[in-house]
């Protein structure tokens, strides 16, 4: 009989104490990333997340709640490649993690986090009589989803979706809530719009310019100039656009033809802008309005705090995890892409535009 591996002997392989390793492979804070990567390579080397485990305490409780197609593997491995910012202690992406740990915990589950974007370092963890299922957070490459469809493992991705992959889904329903907040902009009396960001750097942008676009072609508006670059901005994911924003802002104050209003792809991207209209002298709300997208703690603390979206993080982590048990439960089930709504948060960084102020161009006086 194969000795059984305990975290005792991964934590004697590497010098830290169990406490440490527990930790690491439960995906709770309080270790470095490099520490968890270094624990989850040695307990992977040893076969830890081979081996047979029968169900914890908690796990019994919930049995007759719990996938039953293979009741030895009681751990689910969460992959959240650290790319575009991707990170636990990210306001957006911290908040959809916990949402998943959480859930996994109350149902009896071990957790086991994995950051690393290389495909394989990955498929070294990737057993599936090791492991329940996946859960993907946000931009995951092709070929790792591929080599995870290839061995069969459930799998429900959050954020993201591939083309190539066939893989249950989860999402805030980005399209409805743009359309709302740009309805709002119009219903203010806003009709020089513009949208920062990119739609070509992940779905949610894509569909959150998609319901902008269309709030705009009700009102029988075009959503842009042809040539205007500011949704196609390079540097989206850290700030590095400030530069061409500011360009942009400049010409058209000299050309006078600012906008009433920017829409902003999410909150990061407004929080910049708002540091570049402040630093050209061009006032939040009453010059320009300004709206972000997730609800992000920051965007709150802003000055003016920022009109955005909130975006439930934790509940998508919660229902990608609840999703993951029903697909092992029904294997066979048709696949699904969830939308969860989200609500407009109306803080102080939209300002009303009167029908006679709206002939006039801002930042003139």
């Amino acid at each position: 009989m194969t000795k059984k591996i305990t975290m005792q002997q991964i934590a004697d392989q590497l010098g830290v104490s169990k406490f440490v390793v527990s930790k690491a492979l439960s995906g709770k804070g309080g270790v470095s990333e490099s520490t968890r990567e270094r624990v989850i390579q040695a307990a992977s080397q040893l076969g830890y997340f081979t081996q047979k485990r029968g169900y914890g305490q908690a796990a019994r409780r919930e049995k007759e709640h719990t996938p039953q197609r293979d009741p030895e593997r009681q751990s689910v491995l969460v992959l959240m490649p650290n790319v575009r910012f991707q990170t636990r202690e990210s306001l957006y992406w911290g908040r959809i993690l916990d949402g998943v740990t959480e859930t996994l915990e109350e149902k009896g589950f071990g957790v086991v986090i994995v950051s690393e974007q290389r495909v394989d370092a990955v498929t070294s963890v990737l057993n599936p009589s090791g492991f329940l299922g996946l859960i993907g957070i946000g931009q995951i490459s092709t070929p790792l989803l591929l080599e995870v469809h290839r061995i069969g493992l459930a799998m429900v991705l959050i954020d993201h979706e591939d083309p190539l992959i066939p893989a249950d889904s989860v999402f805030a329903n980005n399209t409805d809530a743009s359309l709302r907040l740009t309805n709002h902009l119009l219903g203010s009396g806003h009709r020089r719009l513009h949208f920062i960001g990119n739609s070509g750097f992940s779905r949610s942008f894509r569909d959150r310019w998609s319901g902008y676009r269309s709030a705009l072609e009700a009102y029988g508006l075009k959503p842009q100039e042809g040539d205007d670059p500011m949704n196609a901005l390079a540097g989206i994911d850290d700030a590095s656009f400030e530069p061409e924003l500011r360009q942009w802002l400049l010409k058209r104050r000299k050309q006078r033809t600012l906008p009433t209003a920017l829409v902003c792809a999410n909150d990061s991207v407004a929080l910049t802008a708002e540091r570049t209209l402040d630093s050209l002298g061009i006032r939040v709300p009453e010059d320009i309005s300004l709206t972000g997208f997730d609800n992000i703690e920051d965007a709150g603390r802003a000055q003016p705090a920022l009109t955005t979206v909130h975006v439930p993080k934790e509940a998508l982590g919660r229902r990608a995890a609840l999703r993951l048990l029903e697909r092992v439960r029904e294997p066979k089930a048709p696949l699904e892409k969830i939308l969860v709504a989200s609500d407009l948060v109306l803080r102080g960084s939209v300002a009303e535009i009167p029908a006679a102020k709206e002939a006039a161009l801002p930042g003139e006086a």
